[in-house]
């Protein structure tokens, strides 16, 4: 196979998720035989690329300001030039833009992964997006991404592909959390040996639902349906702390200050879900993917979830199949999330695990980090005429 180097280019290297494909992306490449490098202005993720074979190329890709993009532009044609790029990889729109027009001085391709939902309120926001969906092929994290990019983009149904994202699901198997990991979250957030937990784990902001799950608990106090479980909300304010004096102040008003826990954030989040009997995902904003529903379902916990964004696909919905791993209600309603929660709060242990064990199996046959990397080395071959994804195995 020939001499193959891929430029990704990505704004940091920091904790989120296209930061975190990047380094998975270069760990494949690395195996392939194929050099990696990224052009980034850096972060706490730039070791982790150094330990995946990858090669860090300083940029200040994070800049929106036009100047500082196509000075990127004439730097990023002197790298390809120099280290003999083959392909170029963009994930941010900024330094898509960048990549884009050095792609197209060298005659190199161009690819693109469309991360978010890019809402374009104006003609020039729309221009400013339009660059996700100008690679020679386009990669859309979920169906739902997909269909924004058809409803948006002139892009030829051959040149776009659904490439979830991957995740080392054994990370979050149940058999290889320590059982001292559970304790010490049980002991943390006061919860009983035999208590039921429901889990919501996302950070303190409006648009994740949390005040739709204070109702739905409300509703089924006030029915006798509650039981003795107990609803944990997992995740840091982030300085919003305004709302977080709105949820303990409805958590009060409802009479579930025994009930609702506020724990903050949780830095152990594979013992968290394990911990748990039912997650939560109640987000009333389109989410292009939805991290948090695969990986409860990675630790066997089945997982409710509202129908807006990706995270609905990600689920086999209970009204569905019987083979279901999950609930899918309304967006925004709290009868409706009331009544999945009191469904599945009736049911045995027993089911309850079986639901889960079916969730772990939809996790590691849909959303394996392996399939995630081959799939897109697949896509360079695609447009090189190579055999990277043969040669990762």
């Amino acid at each position: 196979m020939p001499d193959v180097t891929i430029l990704q280019v990505v704004p940091r290297l920091e904790t989120g998720g296209s930061e975190q494909s990047t380094i998975e992306i270069a760990e494949a490449l690395t195996r392939a035989g194929a050099k990696a490098l990224v052009a980034t202005e850096g972060g706490r993720l730039a070791t982790a690329l150094r330990d995946a074979g990858g090669e860090l190329i300083p940029l200040p890709a994070a800049s929106k300001n036009p100047l500082t993009i196509l000075a990127n532009a004439r730097h990023l044609t002197r790298i390809v030039e120099e280290r003999n790029v083959t392909l170029l990889h963009a994930r941010s729109r900024a330094p898509a833009w960048s990549a884009y027009l050095a792609a197209r001085r060298t005659q190199r391709p161009f690819v693109t992964t469309y991360h978010g939902a890019y809402s374009g309120r104006s003609r020039l926001k729309t221009l400013y997006n339009s660059v996700m969906a100008r690679g020679d092929r386009v990669i859309a994290n979920s169906r739902y991404t997909a269909r924004l990019i058809e409803s948006r983009h002139p892009v030829p149904p051959e040149h776009l592909h659904v490439i979830y994202r991957g995740f080392d699901t054994t990370a979050f198997d149940p058999d290889r959390i320590a059982p001292e990991r559970v304790d010490r979250l049980r002991d943390a957030w006061g919860i009983g040996p035999e208590q039921r937990v429901v889990l919501q784990a996302a950070r303190l902001t409006r648009w994740k639902g949390h005040l739709h799950t204070i109702e739905a608990a409300r509703l089924l106090k006030t029915q006798g349906r509650l039981g003795d479980a107990v609803i944990v909300f997992a995740g840091d304010s982030q300085g919003r702390d305004d709302y977080r004096a709105e949820l303990e102040a409805k958590i009060e008003e409802a009479g579930l200050g025994e009930i609702v826990r506020l724990a903050g954030h949780c830095d152990d989040i594979p013992a968290a879900f394990t911990l748990a009997d039912l997650a939560v995902v109640a987000s009333t904003r389109a989410e292009t993917f939805g991290r948090t529903s695969i990986e409860s379902q990675a630790a066997g916990c089945p997982v409710i979830v509202t129908d807006v964004g990706a995270a609905g696909e990600n689920v086999v919905a209970r009204e569905e199949d019987e083979s279901f791993t999950g609930w899918v209600v309304r967006t925004a309603d709290a009868g409706a999330l009331a009544a999945a929660l009191s469904e599945a709060l009736s049911l045995p242990r027993q089911t309850l695990d079986e639901i889960g064990q079916r969730g772990r199996r939809n996790a590691r046959s849909r959303f394996a980090l392996q399939d995630m990397q081959r799939a897109t080395l697949t896509v360079y071959d695609e447009l090189l005429g190579t055999q990277l994804a043969a040669s990762f195995g």
